[in-house]
């Protein structure tokens, strides 16, 4: 079908999700520059745990088609070296940066014990359970909450794949732990008070939400008749109302956002539903949203910028705001903070990702197994 660039969304990579990458990363960085009418510029990460969710399911859903089992080493592997050294790299040059300039007044913790919580991906954990602050090492709570569910979700993916479950019951117990996050999130919020984030966001419990329904759109996609269907005006229909909707309610967040616990019961989930049913759209069918977003600057940053520059851009404003003030302050920040993940991407993550190689899974062959998920309509993996 001329007008559906993959039918089966695992065959290939969508320039249209590297362009979202680079509108969610945009938003972060805003968000946390305080620049004007990006106060709900947070919502950024939950696109980026939908997108991972959704990724990763279809990566390990693909190897499994292609060989009959999930090489869980070698993909915790290909997760170390992608995501690591950069994080590594940064750790350092943050700590040594603290130990010169001092603490910029966002930490509560000393500089070692930020690095130990960023480097260990217990950030989360901290900040929810022991009400830590990392200072220019914040940002790595999100990254934290990824790894810990990489922990978990592949080995539970295999078991279900090897028991064939059926695809049915899997998609309606997903769908029952989105509901209880979600519902634990907002019936369990505590307003800390003042300008802090109440900690139920930075939970992996309770902001699991959008992870999940990344995966759940991973394994309904892999059925024939959902791709079929999305693969028609639907598919456009999805791709405009998504990402219509993770940008609305961008604009809409209000400043009191953290002194409301429906933000984190509805709103953040919705960025989660939001952004699947832009994926869900986007690589089923091109569309003139999905045009836009492929475009080959922002694929191409998405892609290749916006690990580095979500790493970077806190430590960077930290920096400039020791040493200038005024609005010029924000975009000598962002000019530094880019030259940055430039140089992380170029010098640090290209070189390793190389290594990464060695680590993909085989090739299908034609006689492999397939064990598979199951449902009334039959396999689907």
């Amino acid at each position: 079908m001329s007008d559906s660039p993959a039918l089966d969304p695992r065959l290939r990579r969508s320039d249209a999700l590297d362009g979202l990458r680079t509108i969610a990363v945009a938003f972060v960085v805003l968000y946390h520059f305080h620049v004007p009418g990006f106060g709900g510029g947070f919502i950024g990460v939950n696109v980026f745990f939908a997108l991972s969710g959704y990724l990763i399911t279809s990566i390990l859903l693909r190897e499994h088609r292609a060989t009959g089992r999930i090489g869980l080493g070698a993909f915790w592997m290909r997760r170390v070296l992608r995501l690591y050294p950069a994080l590594l790299v940064m750790v350092l040059v943050g700590v040594t940066l603290w130990a010169l300039l001092g603490n910029d007044g966002g930490a509560n913790v000393a500089p070692g014990s930020a690095a130990l919580l960023a480097l260990s991906y217990t950030g989360n954990l901290g900040r929810s359970l022991g009400h830590l602050s990392q200072g220019v090492f914040a940002p790595t709570w999100s990254l934290a909450t990824e790894e810990q569910f990489y922990l978990v979700w592949p080995p539970i993916l295999f078991l279900l794949l090897s028991t064939r479950a059926r695809r049915g019951l899997v998609l309606a117990v997903l769908g029952i732990l989105v509901v209880a996050s979600s519902a634990a999130g907002w019936l369990l919020y505590d307003d800390r008070g003042g300008s802090a984030t109440p900690d139920v966001y930075f939970n992996p419990v309770f902001n699991v939400a959008p992870l999940l329904m990344g995966c759940i759109l991973a394994i309904g996609l892999s059925g024939e008749r959902m791709r079929r269907a999305l693969a028609g005006r639907i598919g456009t229909v999805l791709a405009a109302l998504g990402l219509g909707g993770i940008v609305a309610i961008q604009f809409l967040i209000t400043e009191d956002w953290k002194q409301l616990p429906a933000v984190f019961g509805l709103v953040l989930p919705a960025v989660g539903v939001a952004t699947s049913c832009f994926i869900a759209g986007t690589v089923s069918r091109r569309s003139v949203v999905s045009r836009a977003l492929s475009l080959r600057p922002l694929a191409w940053f998405g892609r290749n910028m916006s690990y580095s520059l979500y790493l970077w851009h806190v430590v960077a404003l930290d920096l400039v705001l020791m040493t200038f003030s005024g609005p010029l302050a924000r975009g000598i920040a962002i000019a530094l903070a880019l030259a940055a993940a430039a140089l992380s991407h170029f010098l640090v993550e290209r070189p390793f990702g190389r290594l990464k190689e060695r680590w993909e899974p085989k090739r299908a062959q034609r006689t492999a197994p397939r064990a598979q998920l199951t449902s009334t309509a039959g396999a689907v993996s």
